[in-house]
């Protein structure tokens, strides 16, 4: 099981803008979502991500490499797991319920929760909307191309977005999570792990596999 130590990052405000969170992570380490886990699914695009949290949000910054980009859902808890797509998935507490952040190279969020597949409850797109977000390809909705194409996604999730949970500090916390890149709609499909999964399918829902995250 990979484990990840989350570093804390001072600003001068309480929610600085995005631009200088993504400077700040930039100088991060970079994690690598690397693992190919499901033999008929053997493309994989270079995927990789840092990771740190303020007072009020974690702060996540993707860095992308594929041979295949599509980006085509711009509505908010449209399927963007269909487009070119990075994942995060977070279990904050050890009560089962975990939430599903998944974004499309252009930053179209779906944002879901519960304790399996089955049981999903997507948020609402007001409590969504708080999750402040940049896409190196702009917002514009992308046809599928072929060829070299590099993004990176920065994203600022405020503690509240966790809607099932009454979070006021990460400070010490020691969280299951994943880190995932996908594309089900892509020419070539794929799907890519941060910890490793262990199933017969792709299926990104399953929190047994999940690693851990402790926040310093």
């Amino acid at each position: 099981m990979r484990t990840l130590e989350i570093t804390f990052l001072a600003f001068s405000s309480d929610f600085p803008e995005l631009e200088e969170i993504s400077v700040q992570l930039e100088r991060l380490e970079r994690n690598m979502i690397d693992q190919l886990n499901w033999k008929d699914f053997n493309y994989k695009p270079e995927a990789g991500f840092s990771i740190a949290y303020t007072n009020r949000e974690i702060l996540l910054k993707y860095f992308v490499t594929e041979d295949y980009f599509k980006a085509e859902k711009t509505e908010t808890n449209q399927n963007v797991f269909e487009d070119s797509c990075v994942e995060f998935f977070i279990s904050p507490e050890e009560d089962g319920i975990y939430y599903n952040f998944e974004f499309n190279g252009i930053g179209t969020c779906l944002l879901g929760s519960g304790t399996f597949r089955t049981d999903r409850q997507r948020a609402v797109p007001e409590i969504i909307d708080r999750i402040r977000r940049v896409s190196s390809l702009g917002t514009s909705p992308v046809p599928e191309r072929k060829g070299n194409t590099v993004w990176t996604l920065t994203a600022a999730i405020p503690f509240s977005v966790l809607f099932r949970h009454d979070i006021k500090t990460m400070e010490g916390r020691t969280c299951r999570a994943n880190f995932y890149k996908c594309g089900d709609r892509l020419s070539v499909p794929h799907y890519l792990t941060w910890n490793p999964v262990k199933t017969e399918r792709p299926d990104f829902h399953r929190p047994e596999f999940f690693g851990m995250i402790e926040f310093s």
